[in-house]
């Protein structure tokens, strides 16, 4: 609604009225200079061009909010003061029309254009009129779908941080169990995994709200944390790793994986007598991310693995968090491959960091 766009706008509309009516004319035989219809109609939709203008400018709120009563009691009044005072200016401007007709005083030749067009320029004002309510009514829409928008970000975002707050307690308090357990048996290795914790917990305090890392570094803390359950498990389990070098730039959402490892070794692992296998499979499958985590253990038979109505805190977080990334561009299941073997498996979109990491760990040589 700049001016200049606006008048300018009013008037090539009014010159668009000049050269139908010419060709009218011209239709029925009726000569009429183009130049005077031109002047004559691009001059009226001028005036109206600035008129309306002042309207929006002044009265924008107004319009917008007008209820029926002031309607009837301020804009009808209106239109009919602003359609008598663009002819005004019309008829000054213009002293020798309406062609065709005798010379006219100034107040004959006003009443004249009024008695002949009052209705039209009360179309002109109304249809301006509504225009604008139709502009506010659209900003108002706007407004309110950028404002819920805006407040489904912010939740989806709290409901993120809240995820994110549930896992790292969660987390903490299992390995300061399994560091309490080392300590009656093994101290320097308990005292090695407290200096592995904290490692952790330097990490997940730098990574800060991040919701999404490169693959390496999620595979960098995984290390970490494999580490430290070998020492708690004393090479009971054997790990194995293997992740496409190719996607070592993969963006995955952050400690993804550690709480699947996590539910394998407490649902799983733990139970087990003799030396169990853990395994770590990440690969590309067309332009989704394959994240895949095997592990021996007793099946999923176990009421321990269902905790009621889902597979623990840390897989229920998962499957909240790969909902809310990607709603329903995602896989995530969990099945038994035979009575000592469980596997999960989630796929997610595949899109890569925009700067490469510039270091890489040991895993997937």
């Amino acid at each position: 609604m700049h001016p200049f766009i606006f008048i300018t706008g009013a008037t090539s509309l009014g010159l668009l009225f000049a050269l139908q009516e010419w060709i009218s004319s011209r239709f029925w035989n009726y000569h009429v200079n183009l130049g005077v219809e031109i002047q004559a109609w691009g001059t009226q939709f001028f005036i109206w061009g600035v008129l309306c203008w002042i309207m929006w400018f002044t009265l924008r709120p107004q319009i917008y909010s007008a209820s029926v009563k002031t309607i009837l009691l301020f804009f009808v009044p209106l239109s009919i003061f602003i359609s008598v005072v663009e002819e005004i200016l019309w008829t000054l401007i213009f002293p020798r029309l309406p062609m065709g007709k005798p010379p006219m005083p100034f107040w004959q030749r006003l009443s004249f254009l009024l008695d002949a067009e009052l209705i039209d320029s009360l179309v002109i004002f109304w249809s301006a009129f509504f225009l604008f309510r139709g502009v506010g009514y659209y900003q108002s829409f706007r407004e309110k779908e950028r404002v819920a928008t805006q407040l489904k970000s912010q939740l989806v975002q709290a409901q993120m941080r809240a995820l994110r707050m549930q896992l790292n307690p969660h987390f903490l308090f299992n390995t300061m169990n399994g560091i309490s357990s080392l300590m009656r048996t093994d101290v320097a290795a308990a005292d090695l995994m407290l200096e592995q914790l904290s490692r952790l917990l330097r990490i997940t305090l730098h990574r800060g709200d991040a919701q999404f890392i490169p693959l390496s570094d999620e595979m960098e803390f995984i290390e970490m944390y494999l580490a430290m359950q070998d020492r708690r498990f004393a090479g009971r389990v054997r790990q194995e790793m293997s992740v496409d070098p190719h996607l070592h730039d993969a963006i995955v959402p952050t400690m993804i994986l550690q709480p699947i490892v996590e539910n394998a070794y407490a649902h799983g692992l733990s139970r087990l007598t003799s030396v169990g296998v853990l395994s770590i499979d990440v690969s590309s499958q067309n332009s989704m991310l394959r994240l895949s985590v095997t592990n021996s253990g007793t099946g999923l038979r176990p009421p321990a693995m269902h905790n009621g109505s889902g597979n623990g805190v840390g897989l229920a977080n998962v499957k909240d968090r790969l909902r809310m990334h990607y709603g329903e561009n995602h896989t995530f299941s969990i099945s038994e491959m035979d009575d000592s073997r469980v596997r999960v498996v989630m796929t997610l979109p595949l899109h890569f960091a925009a700067r490469p990491t510039e270091n890489t760990t040991g895993y997937g040589v």
